[in-house]
């Protein structure tokens, strides 16, 4: 299993020291996140910017941003920054891709942007996938519920082919939601309704792990079965838990520190040192 963590706060320069300092320490992904305001304390800033500045300050980890809400967003703009930042980096850009949530003010704090969790899917399906053709590099069309797109043609491929790898935000067991997830290359799953903030155990992601072999095909390729979260402070629990996860199928774990004492400058630096908890 993969560890990576979310350099949840700081200033632009402390954020790009702790892609860096998780570089150094051994951790294999360094995330930001995408928000313009969820009345979290802190600084927000521009994921594609963070990420920019960091493909050129890293050389080995692998960079993305906890979770990008496409549905705010223009997928044509979004597959030019992604191709950008994916030669900045020599190919190790991963996009985690969500609904997003309708607290974030960039949703329900200006006028004309849809914000029902049908409408925010509809929007979701479309700019997956406009994204998946735009990085075949070549021009295409596309009918979706919300975006028309005719002859258009991103002309810079990625490094990584057949594209960026996408992992989907998935409702579990949501066959729409879960199935959404399988057409790309990962999924960052979690309890569907009102348990979607709950952490997920080894039990819930051995049940993950069946469905997607159960329906996604043997020959689709490599799949990502991403969680978010926090370990175990204590080296031997946080290495005990992390092992359970591995065994039961996860294939990423990625420390998601939003808020209290964990959540600080001084406190990620810390726990980026301290490095991954692996045996």
């Amino acid at each position: 299993m993969k560890f990576g963590i979310v350099g949840t706060f700081g200033t632009t320069e402390q954020v790009l020291g702790m892609a860096v300092d998780a570089e150094e320490s051994g951790w294999d992904g360094f995330f930001t996140w995408d928000a313009i305001d969820l009345g979290l304390d802190g600084d927000v800033w521009d994921p594609w910017a963070v990420l920019a500045a960091a493909a050129v300050r890293t050389r080995r980890i692998t960079l993305g941003a906890l979770v990008f809400a496409l549905p705010r967003r223009r997928p044509w703009v979004v597959a030019r920054q992604a191709v950008t930042v994916d030669h900045l980096s020599h190919g190790r850009l991963v996009i985690p891709a969500g609904l997003g949530v309708p607290i974030d003010r960039g949703f329900v704090g200006v006028s004309g942007e849809l914000t029902s969790t049908r409408e925010r899917a509809e929007l979701l399906d479309d700019h997956l996938a406009i994204l998946d053709l735009a990085f075949r590099g070549e021009t295409f069309s596309y009918d979706g519920h919300h975006h028309k797109v005719e002859d258009l043609r991103i002309g810079t491929r990625p490094v990584q082919q057949p594209r960026v790898p996408i992992w989907v935000v998935g409702a579990f067991p949501s066959d729409r939601s879960m199935g959404r997830a399988l057409r790309y290359d990962g999924v960052v799953p979690q309890l569907r309704g009102d348990r979607a903030m709950e952490h997920l155990g080894p039990e819930h992601v051995a049940e993950i792990a069946a469905w997607v072999r159960e329906h996604r095909a043997p020959d689709a390729g490599p799949f990502e079965i991403v969680l978010q979260g926090v370990l175990p402070e204590d080296p031997a629990e946080a290495q005990d838990h992390a092992a359970a996860l591995a065994e039961a199928g996860a294939t990423w774990f990625v420390e998601s520190r939003w808020e209290g004492p964990g959540s600080t400058y001084e406190a990620l630096t810390d726990r980026i040192r301290r490095g991954v908890p692996r045996r």
